[in-house]
């Protein structure tokens, strides 16, 4: 997926980010639970009491864009930058890494700073400079 830049806008920026961390403290406070989205999607694969708010919070998060998409108001832009193979080592890779690194970006960027946790501030710069590498060496060393 790639931004379109021309149709950025801060204040959207800002609502969508305001959204996400009323959604983790909203979280947080109904269930104590951080919103880590690989936590919550393994939580559903094992055997918990706790499938009904995880499968709620999956399918709201694919349903929300596409029914706000159905409205007319915004219009996203999907493009596929990756296929084939290479989608699917970069899908291993990012499994590889979420459970290396005991979560994904959302709980360790989002829940994780927030709560001042150094591990999680390990793990949001792992990511980071991870993901300038690969940036690098997929348009300036592989081409």
């Amino acid at each position: 997926m790639q931004i379109n830049w021309t149709e950025f806008t801060p204040v959207l920026s800002l609502a969508g980010g305001m959204l996400i961390g009323a959604a983790a403290l909203l979280l947080m406070m109904a269930n104590g639970r951080v919103m880590g989205v690989s936590g919550i999607l393994g939580g559903l694969l094992g055997s918990s009491d706790t499938k009904g708010w995880r499968l709620a919070f999956l399918v709201g998060a694919v349903a929300a864009p596409l029914l706000l998409v159905q409205t007319g108001l915004f219009e996203i832009d999907v493009q596929p930058v990756a296929s084939g193979i290479l989608l699917y080592g970069a899908a291993f890779l990012v499994g590889l890494g979420t459970a290396i690194g005991s979560g994904c970006t959302s709980g360790h960027g989002i829940c994780g700073l927030s709560r001042l946790s150094l591990r999680s501030l390990a793990a949001v710069c792992t990511f980071m400079v991870t993901a300038i590498i690969t940036v690098f060496v997929l348009r300036h060393v592989m081409i």
